[in-house]
């Protein structure tokens, strides 16, 4: 019963999130300018699909709000802890891949796959000397590997850094 009560919290928080999107993607759509050939405009359909979308949020919000008893917010934090330490290795590897796409700009396909990659192996496979061997030459392999590829057979360049 208690996750059950976190999961509803958590859709509540997913909803007010979405809700604040939907808001500042309506509040765009109304800044594209309009041409003299319609006349409704180019924002005019995106506005009408987040207005709806955010009329829909608000009733799942209230909707939410009406369901959860009071006694499951003080719970929720706690819940919210042990949820995070069950998953640590995929949130690590989520933060890994965040660190992967922004340092890739600076510092270049093959250094950022390749520091990536050894990571994600090592980290992922078994703590042997052969699967860490195996791991260090796939790494190599999909990093100054598929660069080489891309560059040489199809005249690709990946991203080279600053």
């Amino acid at each position: 019963m208690l996750t059950q009560q976190a999961g509803e919290i958590a859709r509540l928080l997913s909803y007010v999130a979405l809700l604040a999107v939907s808001v500042s993607m309506f509040l765009e759509a109304r800044t594209i300018p309009t041409s003299r050939f319609e006349a409704l405009g180019a924002g005019a359909f995106p506005m009408l699909v987040h207005a709806l979308l955010s009329l829909l949020l608000i009733s799942a919000i209230i909707g939410a709000v009406r369901r959860i008893p009071t006694e499951a917010y003080p719970r929720f934090a706690s819940q919210v802890v042990q949820w995070v330490q069950a998953r640590r290795l995929v949130l690590l590897m989520f933060l890994c891949l965040l660190v992967y796409v922004t340092a890739m700009p600076m510092i270049g396909y093959p250094i950022a796959t390749l520091v990536f990659l050894l990571i994600l192996l090592v980290t992922l496979s078994p703590k042997t000397k052969s699967a860490v061997a195996l791991s260090v030459v796939l790494a190599l392999v999909f990093s100054y590997g598929l660069n080489w590829l891309f560059a040489e057979m199809f005249n690709v360049f990946l991203p080279r850094g600053r």
